[in-house]
């Protein structure tokens, strides 16, 4: 699993996982449109922080390698373990193909919300 992921989070992100960062591949300034398109066309999974933008892009998206919102705004360490933990749930998941997986804090737990987008009828 290939993760691409957006320019709202840390470049260090790439040292967690097999990731590309935006800015890495020429696309620091892209519309999240064109975020989209580039990790729909190169299968990547989309990492990001950006959560209602992305949600409403990937409803109407199918198929798609999957999306990994990290929900919220946290320094460049916290970021990193919630990445790590996201990486970790998929491993167990396997593909996340027209998957969200929403990584969140509670206390001191980190919660995992997964859910298909689009949803199936």
């Amino acid at each position: 699993m290939r993760f691409l992921v957006d320019w709202c989070l840390t470049v260090e992100l790439v040292t967690v996982a097999e990731a590309r960062h935006v800015a890495h591949v020429g696309r620091a300034g892209w519309k999240d449109w064109n975020i989209l398109r580039h990790a729909c066309e190169n299968d990547f999974v989309l990492v990001t922080n950006n959560a209602a933008d992305f949600r409403r892009l990937y409803a109407d998206e199918s198929p798609h390698a999957g999306l990994v919102v990290l929900i919220p705004n946290v320094p460049t360490n916290v970021q990193k373990q919630l990445f790590r933990c996201a990486v970790e749930k998929l491993a167990q998941f396997g593909e996340p193909i027209n998957y969200v997986l929403e990584v969140d804090i509670g206390g001191e737990d980190v919660i995992f919300e997964l859910y298909q987008l689009p949803p199936t009828g």
